[in-house]
């Protein structure tokens, strides 16, 4: 467990910002909140596949995306279900943007 825990840290950055900050959103707010989640989720996704050495950090895309289809019965309406798909791509090419970034700080000279 002690192994993955900068993976559990970024998690749990990514659950905060799914189920917590929208709170904090007006009731006109809610296209700017997906906006910013979405800039967190690249960031974080780069964060992890620059850092992490585990394979584990491959699953966080799916991941990311399953975690925020519960989030659109408590705040958004039944159209954010597509923005699922937006998560997950914009954390698939945050982890490999993040992976590139491992490669080239790792690279034997």
């Amino acid at each position: 467990m002690k192994k993955y825990i900068v993976e559990i840290i970024i998690f749990c950055i990514q659950l905060f910002m799914f189920y917590i900050s929208p709170l904090f959103a007006g009731p006109t707010d809610g296209m700017g909140m997906v906006v910013l989640i979405l800039l967190v989720t690249l960031i974080l996704s780069v964060l992890l596949g620059s850092i992490s050495k585990n394979k584990i950090k491959y699953f966080y895309p799916a991941a990311a995306a399953a975690v925020f289809l519960p989030s659109v019965f408590l705040y958004y309406n039944g159209t954010a279900f597509m923005h699922a798909i937006w998560y997950f791509v914009v954390s698939a090419a945050g982890m490999l943007v993040g992976m590139i970034i491992f490669k080239a700080l790792h690279r034997k000279s």
